[in-house]
């Protein structure tokens, strides 16, 4: 009896091992819990053409927006553990939500398995040129001077736009007024039209806009400087104690082998990390940062770690 348990416990190792080296043996899905454009559609559809490339295997993405990206992560976590479903998710729904929302339809730590982090973009401060402040202590000079009359624009309750804003007026001592937007085009308009005076929002969604010079950037929201953005000074520079980089990764449903899940970490990294790919990230002010499922683990553990005192401070929940 002991040898036959044995015997077949070998032979379900062995079936794993063979469909782990055979990934992918069908088409494979790739969900995004978000609209078409945004940054984790454009990682999702860079990554399935590369492998579908050099993996000769067909890669769909499947766009599955909703409740701040929890339907679509839903969606993963309720997906066979076979490798055919695959997801690129954000913070958001990995980390921050676990703090915002009463109760998700998935448990991001027993529903999920942590493939690889895929990408980090960094944020920037910007005010509206007609502020007429060149520095982020000026900008909390005339704040403090002011308090409740300035607004920022967020993309939404509970967003990293609106977090960082609510850490950097917490850890300044200022009072600001939160205006939410459904996206980031829309909060850039308020932002020319001064109908905020504040924004932090991705550097992508900013920096096209210096140009016409209705728009300045204060600072960007890493911890150190940004490699695409050098000559921007960090909040930390200007004694602003705040870190807000916005980061993907790659998941799938609890339940994945481990070898499975190596092989799918290892072909992923190699097309973030490919010189085509960085360059097309580098021009979103991306920057590739594969890892393993510990320090993927890692960053969303941080991050649930950084949030919560400023969530539990703005008192900011959603129903």
């Amino acid at each position: 009896m002991r040898r036959t348990v044995i015997a077949a416990m070998i032979l379900s190792l062995g079936t794993v091992f063979a469909a782990a080296q055979n990934w992918p043996t069908k088409l494979v899905k790739i969900i995004v819990p978000f609209a078409a454009g945004a940054t984790p559609d454009v990682v999702a559809r860079l990554i399935a053409d590369d492998l579908q490339t050099r993996l000769d295997q067909a890669f769909i993405v499947e766009n599955r927006p909703g409740a701040s990206g929890n339907t679509g992560t839903d969606a993963v976590a309720k997906a066979e553990p076979d490798g055919g479903t695959i997801g690129v998710s954000i913070g958001g729904p990995l980390a921050i939500n676990t703090l915002l929302f009463p109760k998700l339809p998935y448990d991001p730590r027993k529903d999920l398995t942590l493939i690889t982090l895929l990408v980090t973009q960094p944020s920037v401060l910007a005010v509206n040129a007609g502020l007429g402040v060149s520095d982020t202590r000026a900008l909390i000079d005339v704040i403090k001077r002011n308090p409740g009359k300035y607004a920022f624009g967020s993309i939404g309750a509970g967003s990293l736009s609106h977090l960082a804003m609510e850490a950097i007026a917490l850890k300044s001592g200022t009072q600001l007024v939160h205006v939410p937007y459904a996206s980031s085009p829309q909060a850039v308009t308020a932002l020319l039209r001064n109908d905020v005076q504040m924004v932090c929002l991705p550097a992508i969604s900013i920096m096209p806009q210096l140009r016409a010079g209705a728009v300045k950037v204060l600072a960007v929201s890493t911890a150190e400087r940004s490699p695409l953005l050098p000559d921007i000074p960090t909040l930390k520079e200007a004694g602003i104690d705040v870190e807000a980089d916005a980061w993907s990764g790659l998941i799938a449903p609890a339940g994945l082998a481990k070898p499975m899940t190596a092989r799918i970490g290892q072909f992923v990294a190699q097309a973030v990390t490919s010189p085509v790919i960085r360059d097309k990230l580098a021009a979103q002010f991306m920057t590739p940062i594969p890892g393993t499922p510990a320090e993927f683990r890692a960053r969303i553990d941080n991050d649930i770690a950084r949030w919560s005192p400023i969530i539990a401070a703005a008192k900011i929940k959603i129903e």
